[in-house]
């Protein structure tokens, strides 16, 4: 009887697993429609016509400026301005990131994901974070529900890095208003931190048999509406939360967080100092374009410019924040350690590239 049984309840099972499928992947390209590809779409016309920033930059939003001491004044003029910028990537990413968690098929995802060696994994996790353009804290809690699903260190740290570092409609962006060495330099050390620095990260933190392609035959549990509206909402009451709290303290120390200014000078100093305090603070997509060409037209050094290009984006404490616990904080903390040295990277390539 329980053999017979079985091509009985197959037929119903495939049907909602097929449509656990069309409903997550609907989802994502609608989410990712509204909240990040057409606002993007109807940007690039504007800055190919006037070839310049038209926003400002939001480290200095509420007339803050480097070394000025902490207010509670400058933590909410500061948050204020970023959830207003990402309210809508982050609400598609809290949707997206539990539908990974209850759509999906784990074993879809992790032969997806889960190639063989490190590198691959690597390259399979950033090319898949590419389309989604979000920011460092937007993409958290996707790449959380990537962890949970069981994907690997490298895929799921490529991820998170990928869709702020390798971001086309940045890259179209910096094309079109600033010199041609700034997008190159972002896309090659970019592409370095994403691929080579998540590879890195899983072998510094996984050892050598990182990224197995292991995948376990355990029975996916089938799509439930139930299970999703769970996921979501445990994700918002514990990702948000401490989200707006670290995002809160960063606006309120920002004057002492980001000591760049116009009379900072040149040299390695100047360069590290832009390559940990960029992977330390937050902006939203492309929000480093103004804060770089600010600095830029300050008299910051190319190096520190090109430090700043990649760190910024790269990384943050909010962000960390939010992936600690599924990542573990041995690999979030490496993490941030590949992507300041990427952005060191990122200054050297950047200076050879304007000489």
């Amino acid at each position: 009887m329980a053999a017979a049984s079985e091509p009985a309840t197959a037929g119903p099972a495939r049907t909602r697993l097929v449509v656990g499928v069309v409903a997550a992947l609907t989802l994502a390209v609608a989410l990712l429609a509204w909240a990040k590809w057409l606002p993007y779409a109807a940007k690039v016309p504007g800055l190919a016509t006037i070839g310049a920033w038209p926003g400002s930059d939001i480290l200095g939003v509420g007339g803050v400026r480097p070394g000025d001491a902490p207010s509670w004044a400058a933590a909410t003029s500061f948050t204020g301005a970023y959830a207003q910028a990402v309210w809508r990537a982050l609400l598609a990413a809290l949707l997206i990131g539990a539908a990974l968690q209850t759509l999906l098929p784990r074993t879809w995802l992790l032969r997806t994901l889960n190639r063989r060696g490190t590198l691959r994994s690597a390259l399979a996790g950033g090319l898949a974070g590419t389309p989604s353009m979000m920011c460092t804290c937007c993409t958290a809690p996707v790449a959380v529900g990537l962890k949970r699903q069981g994907v690997g260190t490298a895929a799921v740290v490529a991820y998170w890095l990928g869709n702020p570092l390798l971001n086309p409609a940045v890259l179209v962006f910096l094309l079109f208003v600033a010199p041609w060495q700034w997008t190159v330099t972002r896309l090659v050390a970019g592409g370095l931190v994403v691929v080579g620095g998540a590879a890195l990260v899983a072998r510094l933190t996984d050892g050598r048999t990182a990224a197995s392609t292991v995948v376990e035959e355990a029975a996916d549990p089938p799509p439930s509406l139930r299970r999703y509206l769970r996921a979501l909402l445990r994700m918002s009451l514990v990702l948000v939360p401490e989200y707006l709290v670290v995002v809160m303290l960063v606006g309120g120390f920002r004057g002492w967080l980001f000591p760049l200014g116009g009379s900072t000078g040149s040299g390695i100093l100047v360069v590290l100092v832009a390559a940990l305090v960029g992977t330390a603070l937050v902006v939203p997509t492309a929000g480093e374009i103004p804060v770089a060409q600010g600095l830029a037209l300050a008299g910051l050094s190319l190096g520190g410019v090109g430090a700043l290009l990649v760190t910024l984006p790269a990384v943050s404490l909010p962000g960390m924040v939010m992936v600690g616990r599924a990542f573990g904080w041995r690999v979030t903390v490496v993490t941030a350690g590949v992507a300041a040295a990427g952005g060191m990277l990122a200054a050297a390539l950047m200076v050879l590239l304007s000489r």
